[in-house]
């Protein structure tokens, strides 16, 4: 036996923690490693052991196939004789111990959903949904045997005493039918519908319902226990090993749940259970729960983004005594039926990708047994030591060896990398024993789903240490292995490595705050330092806490501390992103509004935020562009940019000019006119004060402050004459000029000039 490892420990490391940055300079490696993994491809002739090793699985063959598309039903006769009960057509067909198949009855009913055969081998036949029993004698002659008054027949099972005991819905009841064809009901369960039926060793007769989902234990008597109260919506199949222990499948009914009916596949009536196969995703297992997961052994893109789906079906164990738990389960395989093999596993028939699970062991461990040429798999019967399994979609009944194959083979799911990419190697360990291949091609496209439009396979690769992948580039990979051999090959794992297409990152906005709002660094210690002001040269500034609220940072930008007020800063943020996850750096360049030519104000910036100093620049109009480079994580040649200007904004940093036009005396008072005009920015406000006291606001004559040269009016006592009062005008920059004005009338009046002293 040759083990051929996939590369050194070491190498695989470093690489596996490439991965993890996920940038478009360092290839992404998909591996599939696990029982997880694996389950999501198709696969046949081959099973996946619980260690996650794809292996030959036993040989599956055809015995018969219907003329219709569902076989919901399966039972045996002593001298090995199969029944398979079918729909859309309501009929059965009997399969001889020799192979031969033939139709052995139709009935008037669309389906036939029950079917128990006597120890005499007589055969009872349950149809829906006018709920019939009908009785079937070895030469297929069938008569009426029942009719209760029910929609459903959906379970049978046959006493010791010849007894029928029918499960039906859609009002619950249990009928007991003694030989002659006589019935009545035996139990009412509180429940809209029996769904299984099974006779245990003492007599009693277990139950399954729907709506809710409850297994009883009913003795002769007709006094009932519930044994499992479960939360799913119906139980679909009850069986009991020799020891006792009772066995239970448990499915979600509602077609809903699993994204709506089939297509194929009629829905049940309201009120009924699922009666059938329901829709579902791929499925991946772990341990014995299966369960939607993202993609294989990777990070960054390519893995899946679905949403796992709620569960499908369990599987419960009932000890004698009456405690249960849980085996197995699903978010999206739906169990329609249990057996066991010949070394007392269970098996797990479900769909809706036809596979049988095996469960054995202690603890216990899943193994995907079987993937079959049909949708669902819906009943498992053993005849004589044969295991035979019926499926719909098509409508087939299989038999199961115990051989392994000698040939087998598995698709993988389609690789999403999310953008064409340059393929790398594909390499792979397997155990090959004696005279056993392993042979792996892939392909590649740039549609979800393989189609004609998808290259060829391509030749098997030679090398498991790493072969270069020879299929076009493009978005989307597949993969194939072919294994044949006896004793088999073991595949535990396959890796594929991509390199993403570079794509040009973006920066997808801009915020230019109001002149003055900084933020402190969140978490910082010691006095606060002022976010994005690092490496400056000016003096240092004390920081005014303006707020106290920390505003909530916007998405993918940068993190933002206490807001406070630093008069001449002027602070931006944005926010960018690159579709490959690359680490960006940024110029910030800024221009006046009147100018073509862009001047670098800062280069290749890591943090998302800067605070500029504007007391260095004239002012003005002025627009900031900020260009996001994904150089970091590129060779040269490869490196993109991105870029986005942001809004004009105003620069101001000198104070408003005050002119005092007049002052003159009306009737016994004084009127003082004065203006008030800035460069760049509006004049926001004005005030005066009285010998030191409270400012006293001012209001343009015109009503409203909304121009860059307001005239103002103060009306004040006669009394004031001769005395000095001091006016003040803000822009909104917050620049503040305010002069000294001297009430004196004078012909022409003095014009007193600011900006005199700022504040």
């Amino acid at each position: 036996m040759s083990i051929r490892p996939v590369r050194a420990l070491a190498a695989l490391t470093a690489a596996l923690a490439l991965v993890a940055v996920a940038h478009a300079s360092s290839p992404e490696f998909w591996t599939v490693a696990t029982q997880r993994d694996f389950l999501k491809g198709d696969l046949h002739d081959l099973s996946i052991d619980g260690y996650g090793r794809l292996i030959l699985g036993p040989t599956t063959k055809t015995v018969y196939e219907a003329d219709s598309p569902f076989l919901w039903s399966l039972a045996a006769a002593p001298d090995g004789t199969l029944y398979a009960g079918s729909g859309n057509e309501g009929k059965v067909f009997r399969i001889a111990p020799n192979g031969t198949a033939s139709l052995l009855f139709d009935a008037t009913e669309l389906e036939v959903h029950a079917l128990a055969v006597a120890p005499d081998g007589t055969l009872y036949v349950g149809t829906s949904p006018d709920g019939r029993i009908y009785k079937v004698n070895k030469s297929g002659t069938a008569t009426p045997f029942f009719k209760p008054d029910e929609k459903y027949i959906w379970a049978l099972a046959v006493g010791p005493d010849g007894a029928v005991y029918a499960g039906t819905g859609e009002h619950g009841a249990i009928y007991r039918v003694t030989p002659d064809g006589k019935g009545a009901i035996f139990y009412k369960a509180q429940a809209a519908h029996v769904t299984a039926l099974a006779l245990d060793a003492q007599g009693n007769l277990l139950a399954g319902t729907a709506s809710p989902a409850r297994v009883l234990r009913i003795d002769p008597k007709g006094k009932p226990f519930v044994l499992l109260d479960s939360s799913y919506d119906e139980i679909h199949a009850i069986r009991i090993d020799p020891k006792g222990t009772i066995y239970v499948a448990a499915i979600t009914g509602s077609p809903a749940a699993s994204g709506g009916a089939s297509t194929t596949v009629p829905s049940p009536p309201s009120g009924a259970p699922s009666g059938g196969p329901i829709p579902s995703v791929s499925a991946e297992i772990t341990s014995v729960s299966v369960v939607d997961t993202s993609g294989g052994t990777t990070t960054g893109h390519g893995a899946s983004s679905a949403t796992p789906a709620g569960p499908q079906g369990a599987v419960y164990r009932i000890a004698p005594d009456g405690l249960w738990d849980q085996i197995w389960d699903s978010t999206s395989d739906a169990p329609y039926d249990i057996a066991f093999d010949d070394d007392g596993a269970l098996l797990v028939a479900t769909g809706n990708r036809g596979r049988i699970y095996r469960l054995s062991g202690d603890p216990l461990q899943s193994t995907l047994l079987v993937s079959a040429a049909a949708r669902q798999v819906t009943a498992l019967v053993r005849v004589k030591g044969q295991l035979y399994y019926g499926t719909a979609n098509p409508g087939k009944v299989f038999a199961l060896s115990g051989k392994a194959a000698a040939k087998g083979t598995y698709q993988s799911d389609v690789r999403d990398a999310q953008m064409v990419a340059t393929w790398g190697t594909i390499s792979w360990r397997a155990s090959l024993p004696t005279g056993s291949q392993i042979a792996i091609s892939t392909r590649t496209g740039n549609t979800q789903t393989p189609d004609e439009t998808w290259s060829d396979w391509s030749a098997p690769y030679p090398d498991a240490n790493g072969s270069q992948i020879t299929s076009p580039k493009a978005r989307y990979l597949q993969w194939r292995v072919t294994m044949t051999g006896t004793p088999g090959p073991v595949l535990t794992s396959v890796t594929a490595a991509y390199l993403p297409r570079n794509l040009r990152p973006s920066v997808d906005s801009i915020t230019v705050y109001p002149p003055g709002i900084v933020f402190q660094k969140p978490y910082a210690a010691g006095e606060p330092e002022l976010a994005g002001f690092e490496g400056q040269t000016t003096p240092d500034r004390s920081l005014v806490v303006a707020a106290a609220s920390t505003p909530q940072s916007p998405s993918n930008g940068p993190s933002l501390g206490r807001r406070a007020y630093e008069k001449g800063l002027q602070t931006l943020t944005w926010k960018a992103s690159d579709p490959n996850d690359d680490n960006l750096t940024y110029d910030v360049l800024y221009r006046r509004e009147s100018q073509t030519r862009w001047s670098t104000l800062r280069h290749g910036m890591t943090d998302q935020i800067l605070v500029w100093d504007t007391s260095l620049v004239p002012d003005g109009t002025y627009l900031l562009e900020v260009v996001a480079s994904d150089a970091p994580s590129n060779p040269p040649g490869r490196a993109l940019r991105g870029e986005l200007e942001s809004s004009v904004f105003a620069i101001d940093n000198t104070p408003p000019h005050l002119t005092v036009t007049s002052i003159q005396q009306a009737n016994s008072e004084l009127v003082v006119d004065f203006t008030a005009s800035d460069d760049v920015s509006i004049v926001q406000r004005a005030a005066y004060a009285l010998d030191g006291q409270a400012w006293h606001p001012l209001y343009p004559l015109d009503g409203i402050a909304d121009s860059q040269t307001e005239q103002y009016r103060i009306t004040l006592p006669l009394s004031r004459l001769n005395s000095t009062i001091v006016v003040r005008a803000l822009d909104s920059m917050n620049n503040v000029a305010s002069i000294p004005v001297h009430l004196t009338l004078t012909t022409p009046p003095p014009a007193a000039k600011g900006p005199g002293r700022q504040h």
